[in-house]
C-alpha cells in the first residue's frame, strides 16, 4: 500500500493561504491526522477520538486548507473523493459552523435559501414514502428536485471559478463529483418512476434522499464559511449579476446585492445596460492603446479579414449566431462565449479566465484533456460529438485554432442543436414563412385519438409545445404564478427533460385534462 507523506507546499496553497489567517501548528497537527487515516494507520473512529483530544474547535476554512494541501502529499483527487466522507466524520464534532446572517440577495444567502427550499422537499419524499404510493405525486416532487441541478451550475461556474482565483480548486473539483453523484442518482429515480417500476423507484428513494443531505451538509459546513473568508464583497456584487444568467432553484430571483461598504464594486456595476457600456469603454481603450482603434464609438470600423465592421455589429452578429462558440486559449483559460438567447447550457460572466480543465467535472475531465493535448501537438485538428436527447439532438464540434505559421492558439467549441435540421427532406427553393408552413401542416392534420388534431396527451413534454409555439410560454404565465418559472432559462432547460403536461398540471394546480384544453385551444385561436 502506498504510503503519503507530509506535504510541501504548493502554488495554490501559498495563493489560498494569502487570504487566510492560519497558524502553521494547528494545520500541521490537522494533516498529521488526515495522513493516518488515509494511510490506513488509524480507523477513522480512532482518528475521532485524537481530533476530540487535540482540537477545541476547527475552523471550515482550517479544514478546506487541509484538504487543498493534501494534493502536495499524494492524495488524488479520485483519493479524496473516496476518503471525504471519513474525513469530515472524524472532525465532525470541533468542526464549526457559524451562522450565516447575511442580507437577502448575497450569492451565499441565496444558496442557503436554495438548499432549504431543497431540504423542504426532501422532507416531502420522506413523508411520501410512509404513505401510499401516487405516481403524479412523486412526479411533481421530482420536478421540483430536479431543480437542484440549476443550483449545482450556478455553484460550478460562479462560485468555484471565484475560488480557484484564491488557490482554492481541489475541494471544489471534489464536491463537483458529488453534484455529479446527487444528478445521477435523481435522474437514475425519475426513470424508474417514468417507467412504472414502483417498487425500484421506492427502493432508490433512501439513496437519494442520503445524497441530497450529504452535499447540502458539505455545503453548508466547508463551503459556504470558507467562501466568505476567501471572496471580497466586491467580488459577491460582481458575483450576484452573473447569477441571473444561470438562474435559481426553487426560490423567486433574489434582490439585487450591493454590498455593504461604500467602497464597493456595486458602483461600477449598477444595472446590465451601463456595466455593457463601461465594457465596451474599457475594450475600445485597450483597442485604441494597441493601434487597432482610431475612434471613440461602438460604430468605428474594425479592420477584420475579410472586411471592415463595427464593435457593435460584432457583438450583435455573436449575439444572434444559432450555434454556441466558447473560446479557449493557448493558455487552457476561457476567453469568451456568444451570450445568445437559445444557449444550450448555462453560462456566466465567472467562467472567464477559468482554465478550461476546472470547467468540468472529474470524470469527464481526461477527455478534456486528451482534445486540447492532440490539438497542442498538431496530431488531431477537431473532435466531434453528439447527444440524442428525445425530441433533441446537439452536435459538438472542437476546433483547434493555429496562426499562420501553424502555432496552437487555442480551442474553439461550437455547439448547436439540429433536430430541425436532421429532419429535413427534399428541397426548398421557394420562399416559405416557417410559422405559416407549419400552421398549414396542422391544419391538414387528421385528428388525434385524444380528441385533438395537435396529437397533445398528458405525456406530452411541455417544452415541446414552447418551442413549437414561443407565445404558448407567456399564456401559461397568465394561467398561473406558477408558471413564471418558465422565463428562467435555466429551470426551463431543467424541466425540459421531465416535464410532462401531467407535471406541469401538478404543479399549476389544474387537472390535467383542463389544462390540456386550454392550451389546445390557445394553439388554435394562434393558428
Amino acid at each position: 500500500m502506498k504510503s503519503y507523506k507530509n506535504p510541501v507546499t504548493g502554488d495554490s496553497d501559498i495563493e489560498m493561504k494569502k487570504h487566510l489567517t492560519l497558524d502553521d501548528e494547528r494545520i500541521q497537527k490537522m494533516l498529521d491526522i488526515k495522513l493516518k487515516v488515509f494511510n490506513k494507520e488509524l480507523t477513522p473512529g480512532q482518528a475521532r477520538i485524537l481530533v476530540n483530544e487535540t482540537f477545541d474547535q476547527i475552523s471550515a476554512e482550517e479544514f478546506a486548507y487541509g484538504e487543498q494541501h493534501l494534493y502536495n502529499a499524494g492524495i488524488t483527487d479520485e483519493i479524496m473523493a473516496e476518503g471525504m466522507d471519513d474525513i469530515i466524520d472524524v472532525f465532525r464534532d470541533v468542526l464549526t459552523v457559524n451562522k450565516l446572517n447575511l442580507p437577502s440577495g448575497h450569492p451565499i444567502q441565496t444558496y442557503a435559501d436554495e438548499a432549504a427550499a431543497i431540504q423542504k422537499v426532501v422532507h416531502q419524499m420522506e413523508a411520501k414514502l410512509k404513505g401510499k404510493f401516487i405516481k403524479n405525486e412523486w412526479l411533481e416532487l421530482y420536478a421540483k428536485l430536479s431543480q437542484i441541478n440549476t443550483h449545482f451550475s450556478r455553484k460550478q461556474h460562479q462560485l468555484f471559478s471565484a475560488l480557484e482565483r484564491k488557490g482554492f480548486d481541489r475541494p471544489s473539483k471534489i464536491m463537483w463529483t458529488f453534484d455529479d453523484r446527487v444528478r445521477d442518482a435523481i435522474k437514475d429515480a425519475y426513470e424508474l418512476l417514468q417507467a412504472d417500476k414502483d417498487q425500484a423507484f421506492l427502493e432508490a428513494q433512501p439513496h437519494v434522499i442520503h445524497l441530497v443531505y450529504d452535499i447540502l451538509s458539505k455545503e453548508r459546513d466547508v463551503l459556504y464559511p470558507t467562501s466568505l473568508k476567501l471572496i471580497s464583497d466586491e467580488e459577491f456584487v460582481s458575483m450576484r449579476i452573473s447569477d441571473d444568467e444561470i438562474g435559481y432553484c426553487l426560490i423567486e430571483n433574489p434582490p439585487s446585492y450591493k454590498g455593504t461598504g461604500e467602497n464597493t464594486a456595486s458602483k461600477s456595476v449598477q444595472s446590465s445596460p451601463e456595466n455593457e457600456k463601461e465594457l465596451l469603454s474599457d475594450l475600445q481603450a485597450v483597442l485604441r492603446k494597441h493601434g487597432i482603434l482610431g475612434g471613440n464609438t461602438p460604430q468605428t470600423l474594425l479592420d477584420v479579414t475579410t472586411g471592415k465592421i463595427t464593435l457593435e455589429q460584432i457583438n450583435l452578429i455573436y449575439k444572434h449566431l444559432q450555434v454556441d462558440l466558447s473560446f479557449v486559449d493557448e493558455n487552457d483559460e476561457v476567453r469568451f462565449y456568444t451570450d445568445t438567447k437559445h444557449r444550450i447550457f448555462p453560462r456566466s460572466a465567472g467562467v472567464i479566465g477559468r482554465k478550461v480543465q476546472n470547467c468540468h467535472p472529474r470524470e469527464s475531465l481526461h477527455m478534456v484533456e486528451a482534445i486540447i493535448n492532440a490539438f497542442r501537438k498538431g496530431e488531431q485538428d477537431t473532435a466531434e460529438f453528439w447527444l440524442d436527447k428525445g425530441d433533441k439532438f446537439i452536435y459538438i464540434l472542437f476546433t483547434a485554432l493555429r496562426d499562420e505559421q501553424g502555432n496552437y492558439r487555442g480551442t474553439l467549441e461550437s455547439m448547436q442543436e439540429v433536430a430541425h435540421i436532421r429532419s429535413l427532406k427534399g428541397s426548398r427553393r421557394l420562399l416559405q414563412w416557417d410559422d405559416d408552413h407549419a400552421a398549414k401542416n396542422r391544419a391538414n392534420q387528421p385528428s388525434q385519438g385524444n380528441g385533438n388534431r395537435h396529437g397533445i396527451t398528458p405525456q406530452t413534454m411541455i417544452a415541446r409545445l414552447i418551442e413549437q409555439y414561443p407565445a404558448l410560454k407567456d399564456y401559461m404565465v397568465t394561467l398561473s404564478p406558477e408558471f413564471e418559472k418558465l422565463n428562467n432559462p435555466a429551470i426551463f432547460n431543467t424541466m425540459k427533460e421531465i416535464a410532462t403536461l401531467e407535471v406541469v398540471s401538478q404543479v399549476g394546480g389544474f387537472e390535467v385534462e383542463e389544462l390540456m384544453k386550454k392550451i389546445i385551444t390557445f394553439i388554435d385561436n394562434q393558428s
